[in-house]
């Protein structure tokens, strides 16, 4: 950290650069204008490093760090498999995905006709993401619904619970370039 501090107020663009995405709020890529998403690549990089940190992480995802771990953890090599439009009813809010060739989308938003629904809360949400819960437990138990034909249903489960291990990590990293943003 001490580099960090060093380089605080500096005017170089790694300077520049962390003074900015250092600040909490700057990465909520949702609302971000397209200067501000252009370093999306390399969070999500950088995302996919620290994930695989031996430490345990405290606390919780939040909505927006979930969708962007989901977005993550999606092997761009395998996002034509899991073609698609997916809405995701989490509570009062609506999200999109967009899932095509090698790229992921997600952003708030609704869709006239998704290809498949999941409706639930965010505490289930996050808890079948980290595999803490099934999802046909997730279903049976009423407290996660999904809707769509069965193959859309199968592609959305398989985006949620896409395994993200290390041999994939440097297919999804020189691939990373390619991936779509997240946007508003």
């Amino acid at each position: 950290m001490q580099l960090v501090d060093e380089l605080n107020g500096d005017r170089c663009g790694v300077a520049r650069g962390l003074d900015i995405i250092g600040e909490r709020w700057a990465l909520h890529l949702y609302e971000l204008t397209e200067w501000g998403r252009a370093p999306e690549p390399i969070l999500l990089q950088f995302g996919r490093w620290g994930s695989q940190s031996p430490q345990s992480p405290e606390g919780t995802l939040g909505i927006d760090s979930l969708l962007l771990s989901i977005k993550a953890t999606v092997d761009p090599a395998r996002a034509a498999h899991l073609a698609g439009v997916y809405q995701f009813h989490i509570d009062a809010d609506t999200y999109l995905a967009e899932v095509a060739d090698d790229a992921v989308q997600i952003r708030r938003g609704t869709a006239p006709d998704p290809d498949a629904t999941l409706t639930t809360d965010l505490d289930t949400l996050r808890a079948v993401c980290g595999h803490q819960v099934t999802m046909a437990a997730a279903l049976d138990s009423g407290v996660l619904r999904l809707s769509g034909d069965a193959r859309a249903t199968r592609r959305l489960t398989e985006l949620l619970l896409a395994p993200f291990t290390p041999a994939t990590l440097s297919q999804a990293s020189t691939a990373a370039g390619s991936c779509a943003t997240v946007s508003g």
